[in-house]
Parts: structure tokens; C-alpha cells; sequence
């Protein structure tokens, strides 16, 4: 069975719905571009979903002398803070100096070069940190005894690309989850024409577009090769990042940088209150994206590495979570993965009356000037929008995401508010809805006067009406989705609360409204 598409003809197609993909369709539907957006599973639920959650300049690539990637990348940190405040939030790292490795006049000239290369304004800057005294050496090896403090930024990063679909969509883009793009041949009239197949009914909806938008991440290369049938020029290279959680290693809230040996580095970050984030490994991966997992060794290297700096040690048996992701990277020819280039490739064909542009590479830090780029592409192939709209450039880095329209520094302040509209709320549950919803809380909240009006308790605060408010207005489809995705909080539940919340979503029949 098909649904056929009507006359109306979008300006862009675009297929792949990580953060390249949603940040496009944000730009681009602002601008006026009609657009269309498919994504194969749940949004943001591939490599957008297994971050590090970090916004951060990269400060290892500057030994491989990317220095505009790492100043756009530094200039970035703060245009998100400020217009993502709810799900962005400053982050201060600690890098223990370490006989043997990077000396310390050559990490001194990387965090200079760090602090003064991205126009760094709110963010404060680096400092010595003595390791033998205080708190933040506490737990850490005897033999550490200097290190330097630096800041970067938290994200939560599906979050972060479920705004920017939101935000889309209440522009007027069509986003459609768990619609998997099967087809796009050029159209006789020049365009495409675009099939997409709806996972959960098995219906085809059929639209056309003047263009269409490869922003398939780890699956770029077979959308432009198979479904596309334009072999690209570039090509993916497909790098395994892991991450291992473990019980808190340490009670105060800065966050690690260690190096090893072999080149690379590992943080270790404070994590939903009771845990500690370690990450990430960096290995090529020739298999399907899909199936993508933390394999025994890349386990046991984070263990080791970690393990290393600390007093006591960090073990297999520790690890309560694990989560791994592919990097979709450009293919630069490097030998190491860890040496590919984590900048971004725009690759335009415009052959055949079909223009079609593929993204390699890019990182979520600067998703946002990816978009930027690709939309200097769009216009050079199709002019202005169908509709003649007037096109202003550089509005998504001023424009607040749906929930972010407070200060950065006011954060504690929306969580003191909204706890006083609504007093049966904790302080830690006001700040944990603020942190997911923002000034939007209240739409989740609704009418509520005490906690029972919110449904069923499936534990960690999570009630049956928040799982309803995902699933109709974040695309969320599965337990998964809400639980790993959406929101951390099934590392706080039990496994019977696990089950009980897939009891709940499989027997009710809640259905996706427009955001």
C-alpha cells in the first residue's frame, strides 16, 4: 500500500534524522525551504545518542593542526549555552600532568592556545590546579601532583537534536520517524521524486523535492550509492567510539582528561548524579552501524586507562552501563582512527536536474554551522525558496531552541519557579524537569496540583504522564527511546520498572501530536 503524494512539491528531502539532519531542517525551514525530513528509527537515536555529551573545541586536534575546526568548534560552546541553556551547562576539566607523556610546557601552550583561540566571553578561563592538596586530587594516584583546569560544556545530546525537530516542525518542516527512505530517483520535471516506508504500518508515502539532503550519518555512503544511486565522490569512514558507566569515582564535580600512552585520551565525567561517565575508545568498525556495541576489549582498555591514575582501581565487574556509537567521519586517508579528521565534508552532485548534497563527518559541536554550510550549498543550487521568501542567514545561532529562553545564569532560577507553581515537586525533580523541558515544563506539567494527578510512579520520577508527553511530542516510540534516548533514567530503574513501563506504553494508545 502507498499514500501518494499530492502536487505540493518540497524545496528539501531530507533523509537522516541525527543532529546534521534536524539542525538542516531547522535552518533551512526558517529560511523558508519547504522540507521534509525521514528518519529510519528514533530520532537522534544512532550516533546522536552516543556522545560523550560534550561541546567541546577538541583539545587534542590541535596537534593535528585543525585549527579552524577547534576555534569554530570554541565559539560554539557558548552560542549553544546561550541559546540551549536547559540542556547546555559549563563543565570544568582537570589534566593531571603525567611524567612520561605530554610535558607541561606543551599542555600550557595547548590551553593558552585553547582559552584565546575561540573568543572565549563567559566561559572562565585555565588555571594550575595543585593535585596534593584539596578535594580534586583526592583518589587520584601519589605521584600526581600538577594539573591544569580548563572549561568546556555538557550537552545532552538527544535532547539537543529533538529540539532542533521540534522547533522544525513547529515551523513548519514535516519530520517523520520510523519512515525509512527506500527510493529517490530524479523526477522527468527535474527533482526527486522520494519514497519513504512507515517501519510500524508498512505504508509508502511518496513526496517529491527539488533537492535532497544526505544527512544519513554512518549510512551516507549506501543512501547516496543504493537509494540514490549517485556514488559520492567521498566517502564515510566508519570510527567505533565507547563508553563504559561506573559508580561515582569521586564526590566532587569536576571532570578528568587522562592521557595514555598510546596517544589518545579518556574522560571521566559525573554522571546523573550517582555514576561517573568514562569515554571514549576510537577503533575503525567495518560492520552495519546498527549493531554497533562496546566489545570486551574497548571494556577492559577504558577500565585500564582509568584505572591507571587512580588509587584504587576501576574493574570490569564495575561497569553498570554500556553504550556505543559510530562515528560517520570523512575519510581523509589517515591511517589511525584516532588521526581521521573530525571535521565536516559537504559533497554536492547536481546531475540530472537533481541536486543531491551528502554530509561526511562533521561533530555535534558545530552541527549547527554544518547546517550553516549546507545551507550556502542549497541556496547556490535552488535560489530561494519555492514561496520567495527572504533568506537571512545566521538566525539559529541568536534563536533560542523551544524551552531555552532564560540566561545561562538564571538556570536555578526556572528550577525555583517552576517548583513554586508546582509544590509538590522536589528541588532535584524541578531541576531535572528544567534540565530536560525548560521554560516548557509546564506543558508537560499541565494542570497537575499534586503528584498523583501525573499518573502512575514507574520510579526515578518518571510518571505515565511524562512517558505520554514523549511519545506525543518527541517522536519517542519505545521504552528505549524514553528511557536511553529522551532521558538517562533507566540507569535508576530496576528491571521489573523497566518492564512495567513497556507493559504500560505496549496497552496504551497514545498518539504523536504535532509539537
Amino acid at each position: 500500500m502507498s499514500d501518494r503524494a499530492s502536487d505540493h512539491l518540497y524545496d528539501l528531502a531530507i533523509i537522516g534524522g541525527g543532529i546534521n539532519g534536524c539542525g538542516i531542517a531547522r535552518d533551512a525551514v526558517g529560511r523558508g525551504y519547504s522540507t521534509y525530513l525521514c528518519e529510519q528509527g528514533d530520532m537522534g537515536g544512532a550516533t546522536s545518542s552516543s556522545s560523550t555529551k560534550l561541546l567541546h573545541g577538541g583539545l587534542r586536534y590541535l596537534e593535528h593542526y585543525e585549527f579552524r575546526l577547534v576555534r569554530e568548534a570554541l565559539i560554539e560552546r557558548e552560542v549553544l549555552w546561550n541559546i540551549a541553556p536547559h540542556i547546555v551547562r559549563p563543565l570544568r576539566f582537570v589534566l593531571p600532568h603525567s611524567k612520561g607523556m605530554r610535558p607541561a610546557w606543551l599542555l600550557r601552550l595547548g590551553l593558552f592556545i585553547y582559552d584565546h583561540l575561540g573568543g572565549r566571553k563567559l566561559l572562565p578561563g585555565t588555571t594550575r590546579v595543585n593535585l596534593k592538596t584539596g578535594p580534586i586530587g583526592a583518589g587520584l594516584r601519589a605521584d600526581l601532583k600538577l594539573g591544569f583546569e580548563y572549561s568546556d560544556c555538557w550537552v545532552e545530546d538527544n535532547r539537543l537534536v529533538i529540539l532542533n525537530a521540534i522547533d522544525a516542525e513547529e515551523r513548519g518542516a514535516t519530520i517523520r520517524a520510523r519512515h525509512r527512505c527506500t527510493s529517490a530517483n530524479p523526477h522527468p520535471d527535474g527533482g526527486w521524486t522520494v519514497t519513504t516506508r512507515n517501519l510500524d504500518t508498512g505504508r509508502d508515502e511518496v513526496i517529491r523535492a527539488r533537492m535532497v539532503i544526505n544527512a544519513a550519518g554512518p549510512w551516507a555512503n549506501d543512501v547516496a550509492r543504493t537509494v540514490a544511486q549517485r556514488p559520492p565522490k567521498g566517502r564515510v569512514r566508519q570510527v567505533q567510539g565507547s563508553h563504559i558507566v561506573v559508580p561515582k569515582l569521586y564526590d566532587h564535580d569536576r571532570c578528568f582528561i587522562f592521557q595514555n600512552d598510546d596517544g589518545r585520551i579518556v574522560f571521566t565525567i559525573p554522571y546523573e548524579d550517582k555514576f561517573t561517565l568514562i569515554g571514549t575508545t576510537d577503533r575503525d568498525y567495518p560492520g552495519d552501524p546498527a549493531d554497533v556495541a562496546a566489545s570486551p576489549e574497548e571494556i577492559s582498555y577504558l577500565c585500564k586507562l582509568v584505572s591507571g591514575y587512580f588509587k584504587r582501581p576501576v574493574s570490569v565487574s564495575d561497569v553498570v552501563w554500556t553504550y556505543s556509537g559510530v562515528r560517520p567521519l570523512y575519510d581523509d586517508g589517515s591511517s589511525d582512527a584516532q588521526k581521521a579528521t573530525r571535521d565536516y565534508v559537504l559533497e554536492v552532485d547536481e546531475s540530472e536536474k537533481a541536486p543531491i548534497l551528502s554530509v561526511f563527518g562533521g561533530k555535534i559541536t558545530t552541527y549547527r554551522r554544518l547546517a550553516e554550510s549546507a545551507m550556502e550549498s542549497i541556496e547556490t543550487c535552488l535560489k530561494a525558496p519555492q514561496n520567495g521568501a527572504k533568506l537571512v542567514s545566521g538566525w539559529t545561532g541568536t534563536t533560542s531552541l523551544p524551552g531555552g529562553e532564560f540566561d545561562p545564569g538564571t538556570f536555578e532560577a526556572e528550577v525555583r519557579k517552576l517548583q513554586s507553581r508546582y509544590g509538590f515537586l522536589s528541588i532535584s525533580e524541578a531541576r531535572r524537569l528544567v534540565r530536560f523541558y525548560g521554560t516548557r515544563a509546564p506543558n508537560m506539567l499541565g494542570m497537575a496540583k499534586k503528584r498523583s494527578d501525573l499518573g502512575i510512579d514507574f520510579g526515578a520520577g518518571l510518571t505515565a504522564r511524562e512517558i505520554d508527553y514523549m511519545r506525543q511530542r518527541e517522536w519517542a516510540n519505545t521504552a528505549q527511546d524514553i528511557l536511553f534516548h529522551r532521558s538517562k533514567l533507566g540507569l535508576r530503574l530496576s528491571p521489573s520498572q523497566i518492564d512495567a513501563i513497556e507493559h504500560y506504553m505496549e496497552g496504551s494508545q497514545t498518539t504523536r501530536q504535532s509539537a
